[in-house]
């Protein structure tokens, strides 16, 4: 087998990183931008704006990363259409996705005071941070509509290997919403309430060219809008099912957060560093996984069992060695990342002895990245979300109850698991499914 991993053709793998580079390449431009971003909103005379937007971001973004099932569901079914040679199909899969992204995008808008009041009585800020994070969560959901619709249009350009396209969008928003801040915070003194415009003016533009470029591809329009109930009952469970998986996700994401500030705000900002690392593992990772998506979601359009096990190897391949890469890169430079991201000592000192788990990271955790990438294209929506509670019941939560004693180190271990745990299940039910994705 490991030969058969080494003896791919060279234009296989210009296949696959053309398109995952553009993603990757999207996934540095768009935190680059983000502290331009903030670098706007954080030289304003009052540190009260910036905690405000910051609160408010944070809630905003886990609301849309919740979303992000739009994504995941329209690139597999698009790939899948589009590796069967069916434009009729991908046109009827952008129809319902739009319908779907607008729903749910418009109820958000209008529930958006609810939302507000409900997360800011979760979050618990200062007395003096509500009202300011309030106006920026309640101008910000106003966007929603657009900002799902952006999902749609990404799963689109992603499901037809249109990487290029989805890359320009990433940087797009992040582009608009950096021009908006200048005009509205700088230009009109408007704060709090320039910074949720901004972006508010940058998902509806991003939206506008996302949609303008999918309609073009699939010769669409709002007048070949159809509905079948059939199918639009199977896209909506697909999006249930990866709803469901996001949020068992992000709550033990969350898990990591809140335990570790009940040993103390400097294990709260140890945490916050090393989560940096996660982020940079990501940005290679996740291309790698958006290549598996739209290559897998084709061969499966053309019944083709044998290019499916094909395009999960050879992805699975640059999976390992990026993982073994940035194992590598964290176990010779890691002090010296975490000396680049802060240079408070305290802080420094302690991140550096939860290395070790940083260092292991890239090795245990890449399956989950790949693999997600494979039911992805493969449309396997009800394997995404079982897996994932699988490995948060025997993964995540039995480690951390074990790691109690431990504190910081035991949330570490139980993520570590986590991780470990969703690769073994997600392959073992591959296999049970007659999957032969690694042969």
């Amino acid at each position: 087998m490991l030969f058969r991993l080494f003896s791919f053709p060279k234009k296989d793998h210009k296949t696959v990183f053309a398109i995952a580079l553009p993603m990757i390449l999207s996934n540095i431009a768009a935190p680059m931008l983000g502290l331009v971003d903030t670098a706007i909103i954080g030289h304003l005379p009052d540190a009260i704006y910036l905690s405000a937007v910051a609160i408010g971001a944070m809630v905003v973004s886990f609301i849309y990363l919740l979303a992000v099932f739009l994504r995941m569901a329209t690139t597999g079914y698009i790939a899948q259409a589009y590796g069967a040679g069916s434009l009729s199909q991908q046109q009827q899969h952008l129809s319902h996705g739009l319908i779907l992204a607008i729903g749910i995008g418009l109820l958000l808008a209008l529930l958006a005071p609810f939302i507000s009041d409900f997360s800011l009585w979760v979050v618990a800020p200062q007395a003096e941070l509500v009202p300011l994070a309030s106006q920026y969560i309640e101008i910000r959901l106003w966007s929603a509509p657009a900002a799902l619709v952006t999902l749609v249009t990404l799963g689109v350009l992603l499901g037809r290997q249109q990487s290029r396209q989805a890359m320009w969008l990433a940087i797009i928003t992040n582009a608009v919403n950096v021009l908006m801040d200048v005009i509205l915070i700088i230009g009109f003194d408007l704060n709090v309430v320039g910074a949720a415009t901004a972006s508010l003016v940058a998902d509806y533009v991003t939206a506008a060219i996302g949609l303008y470029w999918s309609a073009k591809a699939l010769q669409w329009s709002f007048r070949s809008v159809t509905i079948n109930k059939r199918a639009i009952t199977q896209f909506l469970g697909v999006n249930g099912n990866i709803l469901i998986r996001s949020l068992v996700l992000q709550l033990c994401m969350a898990t990591m957060t809140g335990y570790a500030a009940r040993y103390g705000s400097t294990l709260v900002a140890v945490n916050a560093v090393l989560m940096q690392f996660l982020m940079l593992i990501s940005l290679g990772l996740d291309g790698i996984a958006y290549s598996v998506e739209a290559l897998a979601g084709a061969a499966k359009g053309k019944k083709d069992p044998t290019r499916i096990s094909y395009w999960c190897r050879i992805t699975l391949l640059w999976s390992v060695i990026f993982a073994v890469a940035y194992t590598c890169i964290f176990a010779l430079a890691g002090a010296q990342i975490i000396g680049l991201i802060t240079d408070i000592p305290e802080v420094i000192k302690l991140a550096k002895e939860y290395l070790p788990w940083i260092i292991i990271m890239p090795l245990v955790g890449h399956w989950s990245y790949w693999f997600d990438g494979v039911y992805i294209g493969l449309s396997l929506s009800r394997g995404m979300r079982n897996t994932m509670i699988m490995a948060a019941i025997f993964g995540f939560l039995p480690l951390w109850w074990l790691g109690l004693p431990l504190q910081n180190h035991g949330l570490w271990m139980a993520l570590s698991g986590f991780l470990l745990m969703r690769g073994l299940f997600q392959a073992l039910l591959l296999w049970l499914l007659g999957y032969k994705v690694i042969q």
